[in-house]
């Protein structure tokens, strides 16, 4: 994998409906060759958003069953790291990921907000952060990181 791949690991369970389809939509700025999104949670929450084809859905439900699952499926790399939720668990993951991180949330913990961490709420920001953070750590011309 190159430095520009991005990796976006979303905790379905953790986030409204609203916040899943915009980053959903927002994806499309990434081409599938330079992503790996991986959904997890509960069955009613995976179905809150259209998921891009290339998206691995992972149903994980019941106490911390799901973030386990997600942890899981990350894999240090120096390329931008997206993660979609507002729990503290992924809270170390995100300040020790040797890349940009971007983090999707309504109420984000403490645990993200640390320099070096972006995060952006589609539903109060708009989606236009969230697409521009996006584009910048994939356009090899542009290092600028939101």
């Amino acid at each position: 994998m190159d430095d520009a791949f991005v990796t976006v690991l979303v905790d379905a369970d953790n986030l409204t409906g609203s916040r899943l389809q915009s980053l959903s939509e927002a994806l499309d700025v990434v081409p599938p060759s330079d992503r790996r999104v991986v959904v997890v949670g509960s069955e009613e929450a995976l179905e809150r958003a259209t998921w891009p084809e290339d998206a691995v859905l992972i149903e994980a439900s019941g106490w911390q069953r799901a973030d386990v699952v997600l942890a899981g499926e990350y894999t240090p790399a120096t390329g931008p790291l997206v993660i979609a939720s507002g729990d503290g668990d992924f809270g170390l993951l995100a300040q020790r990921h040797f890349g940009p991180v971007l983090v999707i949330s309504g109420a984000p913990s403490a645990a993200y907000k640390k320099p070096g961490i972006t995060r952006i709420d589609p539903v109060h920001e708009g989606t236009a952060p969230l697409r521009a953070w996006l584009a910048s750590v994939v356009t090899p011309d542009d290092q600028t990181v939101l």
